[in-house]
């Protein structure tokens, strides 16, 4: 059994070509992966069906509980096929069409493309930038019509098929393709814990995704990377699990110096509306080619854990980087570091959804005001993970359930350290099993103080209704409470 090193904020790493083996895998769980992300912008069902065993099978090895996150692909917008690589230079014009074509050089200064969403240049008004090679070139739109024209104000390499954004344009198109709904299948059939679903608009996105996950209880992340999402953020929410700020389109659709405030405005409306945030894209880029990370890269991370971002996420630095296990390491020790900074008193003015929430903040209150060692909970949605969370305490937290399905997405909470899957027994017994998979774990210091919380009827969904405060001689009282033998009939 290997025990994972303690930490709040959690790491979402993505697996690739660099990192999909079961060794490469367990070392990153050894350096402080909590999740792991499959990209399905790239690779097969095969493929990725390959590592999400490697997945679970590293989970058994080393006795840990780590979250599965698939990424949904969504519409990315492109350019069609180019006859060659072209050149472009400020005041160039380049010409959009609908029809598919290969595109050319037309004459000198002038060129002519298609792109996989002709639909889209009717939405295009006069003024209007269209961004293209993920934002390194910028056009702006001089005519409109059958054809879209527009001059380009940089120097920038364009090739085939590259991305294609619209900062002015809402494009309403539907996120989920025919590709996404055999995506999104093929994660329900292999229970992924995490959908996330790209390029939201609105809550339409989100709640047409909820329909394709049918019975299954898999949990939806809106990834936050249109100019829209950001206009549309309290209603994407409420339909949400979660979700991501997805820093990389996000920095094109909107101007580049409202991401840092952006990102701060969504980290703490997430925080308040008690769902994961997750913080992505070039976190430790330099990492993906370097051994070490810069200054900037360092302090990025730092401000995304400072913020209370639940999650902070590697890319292409743990996906093709030259060193992931390394990557995972370095992101966890600037987490540690900065977590002995962590402004736990941000979260003490958050008012209360409802009576459940009264429950959960006294319990982390009161864990940290006895200095407690840790706050031990039943659940049997989750939703107590997510509560206790929310209320950011000093102390760990330590969570079971019934239901292993409920365990696994908790690796995505901040603080929150799933232990072990439980049958139901009456309290004293459940309160003996959770001591006993602490002290296996080598969590359960005997000479501290924890608060439990637990609540009845139970495996009923929202009843936590009790706060239990274990002294030493109530935990040593539980640890050798001997089962009732049996009354004869």
């Amino acid at each position: 059994m290997y025990k994972t090193t303690y930490k709040k904020t959690k790491i979402l790493a993505t697996l690739g070509p660099a990192s999909n083996t079961l060794e490469t895998i367990e070392g990153l769980i050894k350096a402080g992966a909590n999740m792991f992300r499959l990209n399905f912008s790239h690779g097969t069902h095969e493929y990725h069906s390959e590592t999400l065993k490697n997945i679970r099978t590293a989970m058994d090895n080393l006795d840990v509980t780590i979250a599965v996150l698939q990424d949904i692909s969504g519409p990315k917008v492109r350019i069609g096929e180019l006859k060659e690589q072209f050149e472009l230079f400020a005041g160039d014009e380049i010409t959009f069409v609908k029809n598919e074509i290969i595109g050319y050089k037309e004459s000198d200064k002038k060129y002519v493309v298609s792109t996989n969403y002709p639909e889209l240049l009717d939405k295009v008004k006069k003024d209007e930038y269209i961004y293209l090679y993920d934002g390194t070139i910028r056009a702006k739109v001089i005519e409109i019509g059958n054809e879209v024209k527009a001059v380009i104000e940089n120097h920038g390499l364009l090739s085939s098929k590259k991305g294609i954004n619209f900062p002015n344009t809402v494009i309403d198109i539907d996120v989920i393709t025919k590709k996404d709904e055999e995506d999104i299948a093929w994660g329900v059939k292999n229970k992924v814990d995490y959908f996330a679903i790209s390029f939201v608009q609105n809550k339409e996105d989100m709640l047409n995704a909820r329909r394709l996950l049918g019975d299954y209880k898999g949990k939806l992340i809106a990834k936050i990377e249109k100019f829209d999402a950001v206009e549309n953020i309290d209603e994407i929410i409420k339909v949400s699990d979660g979700i991501m700020v997805a820093r990389g389109d996000l920095g094109i659709e909107v101007p580049y110096y409202e991401v840092p405030t952006i990102q701060k405005k969504l980290i703490k409306k997430a925080n308040e509306a008690c769902i994961p945030v997750i913080t992505a894209t070039q976190m430790l880029l330099s990492m993906t080619h370097n051994e070490r990370a810069t200054r900037a890269e360092i302090s990025d991370v730092a401000n995304a854990v400072l913020d209370g971002t639940d999650v902070v996420m590697l890319s292409e630095e743990s996906a093709v980087g030259v060193d992931p296990v390394n990557t995972v390491e370095t992101m966890a020790k600037i987490i540690a570091k900065t977590e002995e900074i962590y402004p736990y008193d941000k979260h003490d003015k958050l008012s209360y959804h409802d009576n459940f929430d009264v429950i959960q903040g006294t319990a982390t209150k009161l864990a940290d005001d006895i200095g407690a060692k840790g706050i031990i909970s039943l659940t049997s949605s989750g939703l107590s993970g997510r509560k206790i969370s929310r209320y950011r305490p000093k102390t760990n937290i330590y969570m079971f359930s019934h239901q292993r399905r409920v365990l696994n997405p908790m690796c995505g909470l901040w603080g929150v350290e799933p232990i072990a899957k439980i049958k139901e027994a009456g309290a004293s017994r459940m309160i003996q099993v959770m001591l006993r998979k602490l002290e296996e774990k080598g969590y359960l210091d005997k000479q501290g103080t924890y608060i439990a919380t637990f609540g009845y009827p139970v495996g009923q969904p929202g009843s936590t209704n009790t706060i239990k405060i274990l002294t030493p001689a109530e935990m040593n009282y539980y640890l050798n409470l001997e089962k009732k033998p049996k009354k004869k009939k």
